[in-house]
């Protein structure tokens, strides 16, 4: 994965476009703690952005919303959060982490996938709730999982998962490797992982409507490219990005 320090390519002070407050000689480092369902789509966001901003490096800590806000809660250091949900940037909000008030930038909705040749025949929710099936699903704390609570409720079905992961890219783990019959991720997701899961449509599943929130944090070390990577995630080409991916709009 690119994620290494860029070499600078001259002795000259490098200017950051629309961000001269962060112009410097050495390259600059932006921190962006986002969901890990945000992981291809932000990657790709990231590149552009880079190139439109010499001398940036973006450096990302992708993983499960509720792990990457009690970091921040905890005093990590960070520049932008986006997260899977409005539930759990809100708990920024609540410990003065964040700046401003967060936006919304993308909607998600959860599908079932399966290993490819779909060895458990699951072809709807109740068949993932039937005993003897190993489903996976994310842990009710974190986003992925707290829309898989009102999925469940929603179509009136008790899920019995054998496992709770804390992030959305564990579960599509466990189902990729073999070692679920089932899983409940992002659509996004599914549709990453191409083939090497089968998807199953949930009936419903627009009911239970993840909204992604991005905002700059209090405290960051570089407020002004910060709102720059906000506003480049808001606007057409980070939109596209998102699109192109699978994400709906907010």
């Amino acid at each position: 994965m690119r994620r290494a320090l860029l070499a600078l390519t001259a002795a000259s002070t490098l200017a950051l476009t629309g961000c001269a407050g962060d112009a410097a000689a050495d390259d600059v480092t932006l921190t962006v703690f986002a969901a890990a369902s945000l992981s291809g789509a932000f990657e790709e966001i990231g590149d552009q952005f880079e190139a439109e901003h010499p001398g940036v490096q973006v450096q990302f800590n992708m993983a499960g919303s509720s792990s990457l806000v009690e970091q921040i809660r905890a005093g990590a250091p960070a520049d932008v959060f986006a997260s899977a949900d409005e539930p759990t940037m809100d708990r920024a909000v609540e410990a003065d982490a964040v700046s401003g008030e967060p936006r919304p930038f993308a909607t998600n909705v959860l599908t079932l996938v399966t290993p490819p040749d779909n060895p458990a025949g699951i072809a709807s929710l109740q068949d993932a709730a039937a005993e003897g099936v190993n489903l996976v699903v994310c842990a009710p704390q974190v986003p992925c999982g707290n829309a898989t609570v009102a999925l469940a409720r929603g179509a009136g079905v008790t899920l019995a998962p054998v496992s709770e992961e804390s992030s959305v890219t564990d579960v599509l783990g466990k189902v990729t490797s073999g070692e679920a019959d089932a899983g409940l991720v992002y659509a996004t997701d599914a549709t990453g992982a191409g083939d090497a899961v089968h998807t199953v449509a949930l009936e419903g599943a627009e009911a239970a409507v993840n909204t992604y929130p991005v905002a700059r944090l209090a405290e960051a070390e570089h407020a002004e490219l910060a709102e720059a990577f906000v506003e480049y995630v808001l606007g057409a080409q980070g939109q596209q990005v998102l699109k192109d991916d699978g994400f709906g709009r907010p």
